[in-house]
């Protein structure tokens, strides 16, 4: 279930979409996001939808892997949906003793649960097409204007660079705790959700243990290569906009902003 999470992950590719500059790449899914808060109905999601397969189709990405991605969260999904469910006034439909299941309220928990399914989709779109580096200078040049005013936009994009990059690491160190714990007689599949919840607490200490010692030994790997932060830094591949980056931004301004006029629109 754990190697199952995409976000962070990269894929390897030569497709239109993983050449496309990392801040055009950034800014288009920034507004992905937004226009998601503004659909109101399911119309728009179906060109959402129809995105969301033209980027995978064009990045060349395998489909089971973006639904594989979708398989940890299935919970959170499910308790967003239920919350919705039976919390949302409105014309009643059916009774089960003191819950009462609306038409308004099976509405709204339809409508979020795709909403956190495209999030969470979108989200991986972006590691998985865009590699750290690739990453980490777009964040940069995007943030570089706020220098003036005293943000360490170097820093800042590094950090949440490494942090993307050691998700897939972190998981991968939980899988192995559990299973030497489980080869020892661990039990982390019985019981309920708190007694699941309890068992899983014995992964905590060797997990910081093995993530404060991958810390050290990062920061003396950038230490001996004389890293000194974003000051005069130099850069092998400098990012460069080109037509396809104009044109695809272009095309996402005028895409998305038909999906947030609808808010709007009848």
């Amino acid at each position: 279930m754990l190697k199952d999470i995409t976000i962070g992950q990269y894929f390897p590719g030569t497709s239109l979409i993983h050449k496309l500059d990392p801040r055009i790449k950034i800014i288009i899914i920034a507004l992905f996001i937004a226009s998601l808060f503004f659909v109101t109905s399911f119309i728009p999601y179906i060109f959402i939808v129809a995105f969301i397969g033209f980027v995978i189709y064009v990045a060349r990405l395998p489909l089971k892997f973006i639904i594989k991605g979708l398989k940890p969260l299935v919970f959170i999904i499910l308790i967003t949906f239920i919350i919705n469910l039976f919390l949302t006034k409105g014309e009643v439909l059916v009774e089960l003793g003191p819950l009462t299941i609306t038409k308004e309220g099976l509405r709204q928990s339809v409508f979020m649960a795709l909403r956190l399914i495209f999030l969470i989709t979108g989200t991986s779109l972006l590691t998985l097409t865009t590699s750290p580096i690739a990453l980490t200078d777009g964040i940069e040049r995007l943030l570089s204007p706020f220098k003036r005013v005293g943000l360490p936009a170097h820093e800042l994009a590094m950090m949440m660079t490494i942090a993307l990059r050691f998700i897939p690491t972190l998981l991968e160190e939980t899988d192995k705790i559990m299973k030497a714990q489980m080869a020892r007689g661990a039990d982390f599949e019985s019981g309920n959700i708190l007694s699941r919840a309890k068992n899983l607490v014995p992964l905590l200490v060797p997990l910081f243990i093995n993530a404060f010692r991958r810390a050290d030994e990062l920061a003396t790997a950038m230490e001996a290569r004389c890293y000194r932060g974003g000051e005069g830094r130099t850069r092998l591949n400098e990012l460069k906009l080109k037509k396809i980056d104009y044109l695809s931004l272009a095309t996402m301004l005028v895409f998305f902003g038909a999906i947030i006029a609808t808010r709007y629109i009848g």
